[in-house]
């Protein structure tokens, strides 16, 4: 009886093991099979579309709100308006505002909800198809094509900067390059082993030349006008 029992629970404590196992194969998702440098994990991936997302929701929220309230009261001053140069109305009241007809921030207030709930799915610990991911992806490039459109226009066309706007172009980098990092490990954007694991590698020293280089533009376009304004 004695040894029946030991044998009892020897099989439940390798259950349990082998369920504690599945239970972290199925948290890394996409980085189970990968061997090069130290990957970009599923849960903080999960995190970032999270935070990224909330983010970029609260921006766009907010500029939605302030072009919801010009509508009702035209003479209103937006509250994000700081001085001549740094004001939400300028971008506003241009038709770059309003690429597809409606306000530009319409579409985050539509979009980031399915970030934010993609980063939740990932923290229950679901895998996401590739379809799925490669969607995501494409939309999430789309979007800074928009941005990047729209940057050259606050800077050389309307010549004023947008608080809220600026609060999405900032999130939008990060939220497109770490799901390149994430096709990358994964398998779902083909490329060499070479370029894959320096993407890998070297994530957090890209990202941040991105910030540096938006930043040069930045002060390089208008800086004179940012400096002046304040």
């Amino acid at each position: 009886m004695g040894r029946y029992v030991d044998f009892v629970n020897e099989k439940t404590r390798a259950a349990v093991a082998s369920s504690d196992n599945d239970a972290a194969d199925d948290l890394a998702g996409d980085t189970a099979s990968y061997a090069g440098p130290r990957p970009l994990g599923a849960r903080t991936m999960a995190v970032l579309l999270l935070v990224l997302g909330a983010i970029g929701f609260a921006g766009s929220f907010g500029l939605a709100w302030e072009k919801y309230l010009g509508f009702i009261e035209p003479e209103r001053a937006a509250s994000c308006t700081l001085n001549l140069f740094v004001t939400c109305s300028a971008a506003m009241d241009s038709w770059q505002g309003a690429l597809l007809g409606f306000p530009n921030p319409y579409l985050g207030v539509a979009a980031f909800p399915v970030v934010i709930t993609t980063g939740v799915v990932l923290l229950t610990g679901a895998r996401l198809p590739r379809w799925y991911w490669m969607s995501l992806l494409v939309v999430t490039v789309l979007g800074e094509a928009l941005v990047f459109f729209l940057m050259w226009s606050s800077f050389y066309v309307i010549v004023a900067l947008c608080p809220y706007c600026m609060v999405v172009w900032t999130i939008m980098w990060p939220l497109l390059w770490y799901q390149i990092v994430r096709g990358a490990q994964s398998g779902d954007l083909p490329m060499g082993a070479g370029l894959r694991d320096a993407l890998v590698a070297n994530r957090t020293i890209i990202l941040i030349i991105g910030y540096v280089v938006a930043v040069g533009w930045l002060l390089l376009a208008v800086g004179q006008d940012l400096v002046r304004s304040f």
